[in-house]
């Protein structure tokens, strides 16, 4: 796991330099006309803002996942597709606590302007993928999962 930890350091880095660089938009700026537009959003709750206002709570709560994650990371030998996918999972997650708990939100940027969607942030698209290709690796790469110290492992 050791030499894909840059993913999710690169992760944390774009996210927190995204949301910086976004602190003093105000109003929309499109970058593609009618696909994506830069709108600055704070979310005081998760996905869809659902538990708003918790911030310091879902910041607990990100912190024990990233731990749990961590913990059971390491009883598993894992394969390229499933690497990659825990630490884009783990970028993003790191990303949105970190906001959490220094701002008391997250901030969120990026809006689809071709569909009614959820404003969200590079550590909301990092999880969203690496969730996906953590999917995809149970359900189609089942032999990149092998518990540590047991046979075949």
């Amino acid at each position: 796991m050791r030499k894909y930890w840059w993913i999710a350091v690169l992760t944390v880095i774009a996210d927190q330099v995204s949301k910086w660089a976004c602190l003093s938009l105000t109003g929309s700026v499109t970058l593609i006309p009618g696909v994506l537009a830069l709108t600055y959003a704070e979310n005081t709750g998760m996905a869809f803002s659902l538990f708003s206002g918790r911030s310091w709570l879902l910041g607990i709560v990100s912190a024990v996942c990233i731990l749990a994650g961590w913990l059971i990371l390491r009883r598993v030998r894992l394969g390229t597709l499933s690497r990659t996918a825990a630490m884009l999972m783990l970028g993003g997650a790191v990303g949105n606590m970190i906001d959490r708990f220094l701002r008391g939100f997250v901030v969120d940027m990026f809006e689809f302007l071709f569909v009614d969607f959820a404003i969200f942030n590079v550590a909301d698209a990092a999880l969203t993928v690496g969730t996906a290709l953590m999917a995809a690796s149970l359900l189609l790469r089942p032999e990149e999962w092998k518990e540590k110290g047991k046979p075949g492992a």
